[in-house]
């Protein structure tokens, strides 16, 4: 299953409603295993981000559909990466043109 990275920062509404972060973090938890993937971890961070959340998904429309809902709530804006793991990465090497 495809893994990602999001990155958020709260917007004004975000921040104002920050006692509720933890409460918006198990709704996005249902979210993604309503769409059949797995929230790895979300973690609050120091720095150019306020969090950042790892998860799976079962494709690139799923994740991107979850991140769409989530940011049109108001109070995060959010920059999602999609990661690879070493195995995932060995068969996009060989693929590579020498």
């Amino acid at each position: 299953m495809p893994t990602f990275v999001c990155l958020f920062n709260w917007t004004d509404e975000g921040i104002k409603n920050v006692r509720d972060t933890t409460k918006r973090a198990e709704r996005f938890r249902a979210a993604i295993k309503k769409a059949g993937g797995t929230v790895i971890g979300i973690f609050w961070t120091l720095g150019r981000y306020d969090g950042l959340i790892v998860f799976e998904a079962p494709d690139e429309a799923s994740a991107t559909a979850i991140m769409l809902s989530g940011g049109a709530l108001g109070s995060v804006r959010t920059e999602t990466l999609r990661a690879f793991n070493a195995d995932e990465m060995d068969k996009i090497l060989a693929k590579m043109r020498s």
